[in-house]
């Protein structure tokens, strides 16, 4: 015979079983009454910037390849890799003691053609122009003895053979006048022996320079500011004319080259501003400025390349470093807003939400306007304080009785 159940167990059941289906009844009593609980969103009035966000590379000016001019052996490298130099400072230095010799043999030239030049102009011209006041000198003095001796000749005193003499030595006189005047002329500054004086220094002071410039090939300057990104060569290589030697990252304009959809052209504009971060560095974000639009689409990818400047890059920036950018295309102040994911038939050019008025769901077309960082702005249809259920919330039809949930969201 089967034992009996204690009363008091019996009790505990029956007392049981009347709360669970009191509670069901009084849930299925609320639903009836005030509709099923659903999460939805508020729309609220804030401001809203809209954004294109595009990935590229980080471009720094182009790395300039620093060579040798000549052939020769590495005496010293003050510079290491990765330093940062300025324009003119001494990258490289070659063994020079040929050039320096030939330097040296140009100066030496160049005093003897300083010598000769002040010869000319301190010692030919005066000694010059005082031959020139002997021979006017003898030659008025030939010409006097000269017309005596006619004189005499013509009352007899004299013979034919002592005025041919006269007439000699007025010749002669005569002659070394003219060759005392060509001197003079000779060694004044417009003369020919001071302007081959001055050519002879002319050319002294060329060599110089050219000597010099042979010397300057053996000291490896920096072209520009910036840093050293590489180097190939060590004290004692020989190297040769056309190799590169060391690489330098110039200072300049740091840029982010992104490719954009041709869909978002319209809405670029030169100036906008940006906010961009490396993926190395994801926490890390910098001002950039849109600088540049390609006039050309790539019809492959159907992009266009833009760049935008980073006026002031951070020192973790390097060259070809990937990056994302987000490009402020427009900004609404006290926009009517909810999340994106709360508009439906986006795609299919009719868009709506599923609204909740009175207690019911009802599908109300809308009006977009700026869309941005996962919220998109209502210009018709929804008002600041309405509430809508969320896209991803299948479940819910139009007409149905609900009791709105607001959830964060907008």
């Amino acid at each position: 015979m089967a034992a009996q159940e204690h009363p008091a167990r019996r009790w505990v059941k029956r007392a049981l079983l009347v709360t669970l289906v009191s509670a069901i009844a009084a849930f299925v009593f609320r639903n009836a009454l005030l509709g099923k609980p659903v999460d939805v969103y508020q729309a609220v009035r804030t401001d809203l910037v809209q954004t294109i966000v595009a990935s590229g590379r980080i471009m720094t000016p182009q790395r300039i390849s620093i060579g040798s001019e000549v052939t020769g052996r590495v005496a010293g490298i003050p510079v290491a890799e990765g330093q940062k130099v300025t324009r003119g400072d001494v990258l490289i230095e070659l063994q020079s003691r040929d050039e320096r010799a030939a330097l040296a043999q140009a100066h030496a030239a160049v005093a003897q053609a300083e010598a000769k030049l002040r010869q000319v102009r301190e010692l030919g011209l005066p000694a010059s122009e005082q031959s020139l006041l002997q021979a006017e000198a003898q030659a008025v003095q030939a010409r006097r003895q000269y017309e005596r001796n006619v004189e005499l000749r013509d009352k007899g005193f004299v013979s034919a053979a002592a005025l041919d003499d006269a007439k000699r030595n007025l010749d002669v006189a005569e002659s070394q006048l003219r060759a005392a005047r060509l001197q003079v002329k000779s060694n004044s500054p417009a003369g020919s022996d001071f302007a081959l004086a001055q050519t002879a220094l002319a050319q002294a002071r060329a060599s110089v320079g050219a000597a010099q410039a042979h010397l300057d090939e053996t000291v490896i300057r920096a072209p520009a500011n910036g840093v050293l990104i590489g180097r190939s060569v060590e004290p004692g290589n020989v190297v040769q004319p056309g190799k590169e030697l060391m690489a330098l990252a110039p200072e300049g304009e740091t840029q982010v080259v992104v490719q954009i959809d041709e869909k978002n052209l319209a809405q670029l504009r030169i100036g906008q501003k940006a906010l961009g971060s490396a993926d190395a560095y994801p926490r890390e974000r910098f001002a950039a400025e849109l600088a540049y639009i390609n006039p050309g689409v790539d019809a492959l990818r159907g992009s266009v390349e833009v760049k935008l400047r980073v006026a002031d890059p951070p020192a973790y920036l390097r060259q070809d470093m990937t990056a994302s950018v987000d490009i402020e295309v427009a900004r609404r102040a006290g926009a009517v807003v909810v999340p994106a994911d709360a508009v439906r038939g986006i795609a299919s050019g009719s868009p709506w939400v599923l609204a909740v008025a009175g207690g019911r769901t009802e599908r109300r077309p809308v009006t977009l306007g700026l869309r941005g960082d996962g919220r998109v702005e209502i210009t018709q249809g929804v008002a600041p304080g309405d509430v809508v259920v969320p896209g991803t919330n299948v479940l819910v039809k139009p007409g149905e009785r609900v009791r709105a949930v607001v959830k964060d969201g907008a």
